[in-house]
């Protein structure tokens, strides 16, 4: 079969060679001028995964290309989704068990044949390139990307570095200091960006990928050769002068303490950085260690966590307008983000210079986002302002995001009843209103439920969807879908005070004020909570919510849990009314004026500190389980991680908990209790959890 043959995928022709048919994961042929065309077409996988089985069949595709040597071979995916995301995570386990240095010595064998194979080997790659599957890009002596192409290594994210010859092969290729920052941070390089970086030697149009891989073997392949910082880097001196400003850098955000990944890719690069072949020696048995390490089984448990709620964000939504009550800091984003993943979005609210700066803060996530200027002007295209409201008679889902106030909302949905389509969704976003009684007021009970976004939401994956006693099945099945479908991950609960983000941080964070009037300083608690392994300290994440809201959710629950609550501070209570609300206001606990407050890490703290901040959310984690907020235990953990960032190296609070052992953290709630007040007492869940 001669000439080249065109998939298409909707609106997407992936340019795929010669296609001679399957062979396994890969479809294979050679053109009429002697090209060999490999393309990666995962079996039974809407996504291409860099596994054993793929790995074996690229060998034998080698063997035979060594046999019959072509012209030139070219790798490239026949999935529309994107090239390959990496390596199959929940393969890691049994790698472990089965020995995972001689795993990886047999997988870098593979990609070693692919790199000194006697003919130019191109790599195309549209969409993302991640991990094992940016590795296999890597090993190829050319690399061309189609526009909204993306490398990165994501594996310290899992506990990991890159395993399969990534730490060699990219600061071989880029600026060695550029390729450590990728890997360190797990950071993605978009399409430009790999191509300033030297990731990529050009970028076209998918239309133009057969030329342009013609043009590139008919002129040849320049072989990189590295420039004067990376000659300087060669030198050992050189390189541990730049190892001990990264593992400086890196201990600030990732505490080798808590997560050593990035910490022993440091100390592999330092020590064997200008040795290709020890480099790799060091790379597989670093990889197979850090596989064992606590750190890293926690951080893939998150992943799974994450593939969890994604299951549940499948299926079709039915949602394609989307209206938007209230073009505040909330409801100017969520219309943003459902806009940027393709809905039709309408945004009402009563004053216009609000929808105005709704707009513009569209624009803003669209930039953060790398969108391109078509892109954004499509997503702006589908954002319309609706002062009027005309737009809700259209829409099949609204979202009321107006004041949390229960007057204000009942007014709002009285004026629904004649407007809605009978089929139409609405959702209330709340962080902190009772769902039950607001369903009274709803035009349709049945189809009313909670969506509680998380600020910022263009960064925060998580939404809550609360089911009311009369919410039904289908209403809470296409709100998951609605989640997925613009890029959130659904946790699916029952309406309780504060759900359970809120319910577990609130805790948190009143604790840290009473230890603050108790004259604690603000640092010492905060640095406690960082040493834990937060994300950030009780006291400027209050600030960051917003000092205001941390007050209302604080009153609910007050209202409305049976279990005792640390008290509300009167110095909170003072900064609400004098307008100090936190980042937002420039000034809360810490003055935000100049940016982010840098809280260091503080050796101050009392013994019980840590524990008088972190065990509160244990304790209220445990009620929303044996109140059956969530479905299970695993829920609640994944709701703290991806909504707040709870510790996630230590896997989520309840599992924390099983790793700290259920007595321990019992008597020690006990110890509290008798210290300091019946809040600590333990929940009666305890008795049950294990």
């Amino acid at each position: 079969m001669t000439g080249h043959v065109l998939k298409h995928l909707g609106e997407t022709k992936l340019e795929l060679g010669p296609l001679a048919g399957r062979e396994g994961n890969w479809r294979v042929g050679r053109d009429a001028t002697g090209v060999l065309w490999l393309a990666l077409d995962k079996v039974d996988s809407s996504i291409n995964t860099i596994t054993g089985d793929v790995l074996r069949e690229l060998e034998t595709h080698m063997a035979a290309a060594e046999a019959n040597l072509p012209r030139a071979v070219v790798l490239r995916s026949a999935k529309s989704g994107g090239f390959a995301a990496g390596a199959d995570i929940t393969s890691f386990d049994r790698m472990s068990d089965e020995g995972a240095a001689e795993l990886l010595a047999q997988g870098h064998a593979v990609l070693d044949r692919l790199e000194k194979l006697a003919c130019p080997t191109v790599c195309v790659v549209h969409g993302a390139a991640l991990g094992a599957g940016f590795e296999l890009a890597l090993a190829c002596d050319a690399r061309i990307a189609v526009p909204g192409a993306s490398f990165g290594f994501p594996e310290v994210k899992l506990g990991l570095h890159p395993g399969l010859g990534g730490t060699f092969r990219l600061p071989a290729l880029i600026d060695p200091t550029e390729a450590m920052t990728m890997m360190l941070t797990g950071k993605t390089a978009h399409t430009d960006r790999a191509l300033s970086l030297g990731i990529v030697g050009e970028v076209v149009e998918e239309r133009h990928v057969a030329a342009a891989v013609h043009a590139l073997i008919e002129n040849g392949i320049e072989r990189h050769e590295p420039g004067l910082k990376a000659r300087a880097l060669g030198f050992e001196q050189a390189r541990t002068m730049m190892a001990r400003q990264m593992r400086s850098r890196t201990e600030e955000k990732a505490p080798a303490e808590h997560y050593p990944a990035p910490h022993a890719l440091i100390e592999l690069w330092e020590e064997h950085g200008n040795d290709h072949d020890t480099m790799q020696r060091g790379e597989i048995t670093s990889f197979a260690n850090l596989l064992k390490t606590p750190s890293s089984k926690n951080l893939r448990r998150v992943f799974s966590l994450r593939q969890k709620l994604k299951d549940t964000a499948r299926g079709e939504d039915g949602v394609e307008h989307v209206h938007v009550i209230g073009a505040g800091a909330m409801g100017a984003d969520i219309a943003a983000v459902a806009a940027i993943k393709g809905k039709t979005v309408t945004l009402s609210d009563l004053a216009m210079d609000t929808l105005g700066r709704a707009v513009k803060q569209a624009e803003r996530i669209c930039h953060d986002k790398h969108l391109s200027p078509a892109e954004t002007r499509d997503v702006l295209d589908r954002l319309m302002p609706d002062p009027r409201g005309y737009g809700i008679a259209r829409a099949d889902l609204v979202i009321e995001a107006a004041s949390e106030q229960v007057e204000v909302k009942e007014k709002i949905y009285a004026d629904l009843g004649g407007r809605m389509k009978p089929d139409a969704i609405l959702a209330i976003n709340t962080s902190s209103l009772a769902l039950d009684r607001l369903a009274k007021a709803a035009p349709n009970p049945s189809q009313f439920a909670g969506l509680h976004f998380f600020n910022p939401v263009a960064r925060i994956d998580l939404v809550e969807v609360i089911r009311s006693r009369g919410t039904n099945s289908d209403t809470l099945t296409r709100l998951a879908a609605f989640c997925g479908a613009i890029g959130k991950l659904p946790v699916m609960l029952s309406d309780y005070p504060g759900f359970v983000v809120n319910r577990i941080l609130t805790p948190y964070m009143l604790e840290a004020m009473m230890l603050m009037d108790e004259g604690v300083p603000k640092e010492v608690i905060d640095s406690a909570a960082l040493r834990f392994g937060m994300p950030m300290g009780p006291v400027a994440l209050a600030d960051q919510v917003g000092l205001d809201v941390g007050l209302k959710v604080a009153e609910s629950l007050h209202e409305r849990l049976e279990a005792p609550m640390p008290a509300i501070s009167n110095d909170l209570r003072e900064k609400v009314a004098a307008g100090n609300l936190g980042r937002k206001t420039g000034r809360g606990f810490y003055d935000w004026s100049e940016g982010t407050p840098q809280v260091q890490t503080d050796g101050r703290a009392a013994p019980d500190l840590t524990d008088r901040l972190i065990l509160p959310m244990l304790n209220a984690a445990v009620e929303v389980l044996r109140q059956d907020v969530a479905v299970d235990a695993d829920a609640i953990d994944a709701a703290m991680i991806f909504a707040t960032g709870w510790a996630p190296f230590r896997g989520g609070p309840l599992h924390y908990t099983r790793t700290r052992g259920t007595k321990a953290v019992t008597e020690r709630l006990r110890e509290l209790a008798e210290a300091h007040g019946p809040r600590f007492a333990p929940d009666d869940g305890w008795h049950g959890f294990s």
